[in-house]
């Protein structure tokens, strides 16, 4: 055990005078605290959005982001790459403060319970995080499958041309207000719903995603396929609390997107900010 104990210890010294004379240095980790940017999860495929703030407080963005999920006190069971997605639409501008990227990964949660998320980012220095999530038997906002609730959302026709009313954006966001939800799915057309409050966004995560669901009309512009804009707060004032179409819908945060088929039913949901390529996407694969 003695003649062990020496021949660990002279790798270790011969280690260490090699790293002294090539230069090497030891690698290095340090913890980051990873900001959710979702936060209503059910059991089955999540999309999981997160920042990872360094120890100055600022955004740290990696090329490899490795993402594990577990239930406490276990070993991961699933693990995927995270991807880096622009908030807002790329050369816009339109990025709040200093949060120009967000991390997009996609798991699987079996069942409902609490479980963990590991994320590990790879570099010089590799940043290592941890958060918590509720997985829910159902979630609070519609579920995908579920029908769409038939809200008389407000439109320009509705108000007699108050812009004001129906949109905090500067511009307003005319094409995006022509049509209700209700009177779309009594029409069956599909259509892209946002409700999200350009003016008055209060998280780092949130985003500009009335700019990102109009940058994805443009795509689909002859398609059919309508795109609609709701205001979240009563009167446009955020100390009135959510309007009744928020309530209506059960929304436990903003922003949010929903798609929903000529069948009224919701084929993809979208929680906080998304990128212009991940809702671009998710319209040709549900309502395309």
């Amino acid at each position: 055990m003695r003649a062990r104990g020496l021949a660990v210890a002279a790798a270790l010294v011969s280690a260490a005078l090699f790293a002294a004379v090539s230069g090497a240095a030891p690698h290095r980790t340090a913890a980051v605290t990873v900001i959710p940017g979702t936060s209503d999860y059910a059991p089955g495929p999540i999309r999981v959005s997160f920042l990872l703030i360094d120890s100055q407080g600022a955004a740290a963005y990696r090329s490899n982001v490795r993402v594990a999920i577990a239930k406490p006190g276990s070993g991961p069971f699933a693990s995927t790459r995270a991807s880096l997605e622009p908030v807002g639409v790329p050369g816009s501008g339109d990025a709040p403060g200093d949060i120009t990227r967000l991390y997009v990964a996609h798991l699987r949660a079996p069942r409902a319970g609490e479980y963990t998320i590991t994320v590990e980012a790879s570099g010089k220095t590799t940043l290592r995080g941890t958060l918590a999530i509720t997985v829910r038997a159902q979630p609070l906002a519609p579920a995908v499958g579920s029908k769409a609730i038939a809200s008389k959302t407000p439109t320009i026709a509705s108000t007699h041309g108050n812009l004001a009313e129906l949109t905090t954006r500067v511009p307003p966001d005319t094409r995006l207000l022509d049509y209700s939800v209700a009177g779309s799915l009594a029409a069956h057309k599909r259509f892209v719903l946002v409700f999200a409050t350009p003016k008055f966004c209060q998280s780092r995560t949130c985003g500009p995603v009335v700019d990102v669901v109009d940058a994805v009309r443009k795509q689909f512009t002859g398609s059919g396929i309508r795109f609609i804009h709701v205001e979240v707060y009563k009167d446009n004032n955020p100390g009135l609390g959510y309007n009744r179409w928020v309530k209506q819908w059960h929304l436990p945060s903003e922003p949010w997107i929903f798609l929903v088929g000529s069948d009224g039913r919701i084929k993809a949901r979208f929680e906080g900010s998304v990128s212009v390529r991940e809702l671009a996407a998710s319209v040709r694969q549900h309502l395309s």
